[in-house]
């Protein structure tokens, strides 16, 4: 079996080599304001960051607005000067990539479609906008596996203008302090990932 990757290694080497002075720009995707929260405090001394909301996997309208709006009351309170970028809402965009992988367990393949298809949608955008780095606020997650993400992040960004950021935002006591911010903030921690399978999964146990 392949030895894991550690990526906050990966990441501590790259944030040691940035000038301060001139902070690169960072476009971050968001899935949540919990997931957020820790990965925003850490990273602002070194980037510029634009938030991407850019979560078609969410199961309903209600859930993501809600989900956005507590993004936005995070970056209004914590007063980080984070700008947000908030695509559309086209949950088709979803259930036609994981189309035929509807009985996947949680953590499978589709999970993997999931990671990629919103991953390459923050990819395409900072390349496009100029910026210089992107990458996710996924490997917060206990539940999110961070090689998996990691290296979907590295493969999009081949050939590309813009470089992917490595990370796994758990390490450091970072999902720990995520918890403490969200109960600083009164944030709504949801109880499943967003898409309908997670739902009907937290709801069987």
């Amino acid at each position: 079996m392949d030895a894991k990757i550690n990526y906050q290694l990966q990441l501590d080497k790259i944030l040691a080599s940035l000038d301060l002075n001139k902070k690169p720009k960072l476009l971050l995707h968001s899935c949540c304001a919990p997931c957020s929260s820790y990965c925003l405090e850490y990273l602002n001394q070194y980037f510029d960051i634009t938030l991407y909301f850019y979560n078609p996997n969410i199961v309903d309208r209600e859930e993501f607005q809600k989900r956005f709006e507590e993004l936005r009351r995070l970056v209004d309170e914590t007063k980080l000067n984070a700008d947000i970028v908030c695509p559309p809402y086209e949950p088709s965009e979803f259930t036609e990539k994981v189309k035929g992988y509807e009985n996947c367990p949680e953590g499978g393949d589709r999970c993997g479609i999931c990671y990629a298809l919103r991953l390459k949608s923050a990819c395409d955008y900072a390349e496009q906008n100029g910026y210089d780095y992107f990458c996710s606020t996924l490997s917060i997650s206990p539940h999110k596996d961070a090689q998996k993400l990691n290296s979907i992040g590295y493969a999009l960004a081949q050939g590309k203008s813009v470089e992917y950021l490595p990370n796994d935002f758990k390490k450091r006591g970072g999902y720990l302090r995520s918890i403490e911010l969200s109960e600083k903030h009164g944030l709504y921690r949801q109880n499943f990932c967003g898409c309908i399978f997670g739902k009907q999964n937290q709801t069987k146990n």
